[in-house]
Protein backbone atom coordinates (compact mmCIF):
# COMPACT_ATOMS: atom_id res chain seq x y z
CA UNK A 1 0.00 0.00 0.00
CA UNK A 2 2.04 3.27 -0.91
CA UNK A 3 1.95 6.53 1.93
CA UNK A 4 -0.42 8.20 0.02
CA UNK A 5 -3.11 5.54 0.42
CA UNK A 6 -1.96 5.13 4.52
CA UNK A 7 -2.42 9.01 4.71
CA UNK A 8 -5.78 8.70 3.30
CA UNK A 9 -6.82 6.27 5.72
CA UNK A 10 -5.58 7.89 8.96
CA UNK A 11 -5.02 11.37 10.14
CA UNK A 12 -8.75 12.91 9.90
CA UNK A 13 -8.69 12.60 6.26
CA UNK A 14 -12.45 13.00 4.95
CA UNK A 15 -11.86 9.04 4.17
CA UNK A 16 -10.66 8.53 7.36
CA UNK A 17 -13.84 10.66 8.82
CA UNK A 18 -16.26 8.78 6.72
CA UNK A 19 -14.79 5.35 7.56
CA UNK A 20 -14.80 5.89 11.44
CA UNK A 21 -18.02 7.51 11.01
CA UNK A 22 -19.72 4.47 8.99
CA UNK A 23 -18.39 1.65 11.70
CA UNK A 24 -19.40 3.55 14.93
CA UNK A 25 -22.51 4.07 13.49
CA UNK A 26 -22.81 0.18 12.00
CA UNK A 27 -21.93 -1.24 15.65
CA UNK A 28 -24.11 1.72 17.62
CA UNK A 29 -26.83 0.20 15.16
CA UNK A 30 -26.28 -3.11 16.43
CA UNK A 31 -25.90 -2.46 20.06
CA UNK A 32 -29.35 -0.77 19.39
CA UNK A 33 -30.83 -4.25 17.62
CA UNK A 34 -29.55 -6.17 20.40
CA UNK A 35 -32.17 -3.87 22.66
CA UNK A 36 -35.00 -4.79 21.08
CA UNK A 37 -34.21 -8.78 20.37
CA UNK A 38 -36.46 -10.21 22.42
CA UNK A 39 -39.51 -8.18 21.16
CA UNK A 40 -40.05 -10.01 18.30
CA UNK A 41 -40.19 -7.65 15.75
CA UNK A 42 -37.95 -5.63 13.44
CA UNK A 43 -36.14 -1.93 13.96
CA UNK A 44 -38.74 -0.66 11.46
CA UNK A 45 -41.82 -2.08 13.85
CA UNK A 46 -40.05 -0.63 16.55
CA UNK A 47 -39.20 2.87 15.05
CA UNK A 48 -43.18 2.98 14.17
CA UNK A 49 -44.19 2.27 17.27
CA UNK A 50 -41.82 5.00 19.22
CA UNK A 51 -42.49 7.57 16.94
CA UNK A 52 -46.33 6.35 17.65
CA UNK A 53 -45.84 7.34 21.70
CA UNK A 54 -44.04 10.03 21.27
CA UNK A 55 -45.72 11.83 18.74
CA UNK A 56 -49.29 10.66 18.79
CA UNK A 57 -51.37 9.81 16.13
CA UNK A 58 -49.95 10.21 12.44
CA UNK A 59 -51.14 9.36 8.83
CA UNK A 60 -49.13 6.66 7.14
CA UNK A 61 -46.98 8.72 4.98
CA UNK A 62 -46.07 11.09 8.24
CA UNK A 63 -44.65 8.32 10.11
CA UNK A 64 -42.77 7.03 7.09
CA UNK A 65 -41.12 10.52 7.14
CA UNK A 66 -40.39 10.42 10.93
CA UNK A 67 -38.66 6.58 10.68
CA UNK A 68 -37.04 7.15 7.50
CA UNK A 69 -39.21 4.47 5.46
CA UNK A 70 -40.22 4.47 2.08
CA UNK A 71 -44.33 4.57 1.11
CA UNK A 72 -44.68 0.68 0.23
CA UNK A 73 -42.18 -0.13 3.31
CA UNK A 74 -44.45 1.93 5.91
CA UNK A 75 -47.55 0.38 5.02
CA UNK A 76 -46.15 -2.85 5.24
CA UNK A 77 -44.92 -2.06 9.18
CA UNK A 78 -48.19 -0.78 9.67
CA UNK A 79 -49.87 -3.60 8.42
CA UNK A 80 -48.32 -6.01 10.34
CA UNK A 81 -48.76 -3.85 13.71
CA UNK A 82 -52.36 -4.11 12.94
CA UNK A 83 -52.54 -7.49 12.60
CA UNK A 84 -50.66 -8.16 16.10
CA UNK A 85 -53.12 -5.44 17.33
CA UNK A 86 -50.66 -3.04 18.46
CA UNK A 87 -52.12 -0.14 16.12
CA UNK A 88 -55.30 0.64 14.04
CA UNK A 89 -56.15 2.84 11.02
CA UNK A 90 -59.04 5.31 11.81
CA UNK A 91 -60.55 7.87 9.58
CA UNK A 92 -59.56 11.43 9.55
CA UNK A 93 -61.91 13.86 11.44
CA UNK A 94 -61.83 16.13 8.46
CA UNK A 95 -60.81 14.37 5.42
CA UNK A 96 -62.17 11.38 4.50
CA UNK A 97 -59.43 10.10 2.23
CA UNK A 98 -56.70 10.00 5.03
CA UNK A 99 -55.99 7.41 7.81
CA UNK A 100 -54.70 7.98 11.09
CA UNK A 101 -52.83 5.42 12.67
CA UNK A 102 -52.81 4.98 16.54
CA UNK A 103 -51.79 3.11 19.20
CA UNK A 104 -53.94 0.19 20.49
CA UNK A 105 -53.91 -0.08 24.19
CA UNK A 106 -51.86 -3.26 24.00
CA UNK A 107 -49.63 -1.45 21.66
CA UNK A 108 -49.02 1.14 23.92
CA UNK A 109 -48.44 -0.94 27.05
CA UNK A 110 -45.94 -2.28 24.95
CA UNK A 111 -44.00 0.00 23.50
CA UNK A 112 -44.04 2.40 26.76
CA UNK A 113 -42.15 -0.30 28.28
CA UNK A 114 -39.78 -1.77 25.29
CA UNK A 115 -38.74 1.87 24.63
CA UNK A 116 -37.89 2.60 28.56
CA UNK A 117 -35.97 -0.38 28.52
CA UNK A 118 -33.94 0.34 25.02
CA UNK A 119 -33.80 4.05 26.42
CA UNK A 120 -31.71 2.39 29.61
CA UNK A 121 -29.72 -0.02 27.12
CA UNK A 122 -28.60 3.21 25.02
CA UNK A 123 -27.62 5.43 28.05
CA UNK A 124 -25.65 2.82 29.20
CA UNK A 125 -23.44 2.51 26.06
CA UNK A 126 -23.49 6.69 26.53
CA UNK A 127 -22.59 6.44 29.72
CA UNK A 128 -20.19 3.97 29.51
CA UNK A 129 -18.26 5.93 26.67
CA UNK A 130 -18.53 9.39 26.81
CA UNK A 131 -19.24 12.05 29.15
CA UNK A 132 -21.79 14.69 29.21
CA UNK A 133 -19.61 17.43 27.70
CA UNK A 134 -18.26 15.06 25.04
CA UNK A 135 -21.92 13.75 24.00
CA UNK A 136 -22.71 17.67 23.73
CA UNK A 137 -19.85 18.13 21.12
CA UNK A 138 -20.57 14.73 19.93
CA UNK A 139 -24.33 15.73 18.62
CA UNK A 140 -22.52 19.31 17.38
CA UNK A 141 -20.34 17.86 15.35
CA UNK A 142 -22.30 14.85 14.02
CA UNK A 143 -25.01 17.46 13.07
CA UNK A 144 -22.62 19.92 11.83
CA UNK A 145 -21.77 16.98 9.06
CA UNK A 146 -25.07 15.85 8.59
CA UNK A 147 -26.36 19.16 7.79
CA UNK A 148 -23.22 20.20 5.53
CA UNK A 149 -24.01 16.83 3.26
CA UNK A 150 -27.54 17.52 3.27
CA UNK A 151 -27.01 20.41 2.08
CA UNK A 152 -24.62 19.40 -0.74
CA UNK A 153 -26.72 16.86 -1.41
CA UNK A 154 -30.01 19.10 -1.96
CA UNK A 155 -27.48 21.29 -4.04
CA UNK A 156 -26.49 18.10 -6.24
CA UNK A 157 -30.00 17.29 -7.06
CA UNK A 158 -30.85 20.68 -8.15
CA UNK A 159 -28.36 21.16 -10.39
CA UNK A 160 -28.60 17.54 -12.43
CA UNK A 161 -32.36 19.22 -12.87
CA UNK A 162 -31.67 22.28 -14.13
Amino acid sequence: MSVRKQQSLTGGSGVHVFLVLWKASRAAQAYAEKSILGLEMCGSDFAVLEALLHKGPLPVNEIGKKVLLTSGSITVAVDRLEKKGLVERRAHGTDRRARIVHLTKEGRKLIARAYANHAADLERLASASLTRAERKTLIQLLKKIGYEAAGTSEQSDEESRV
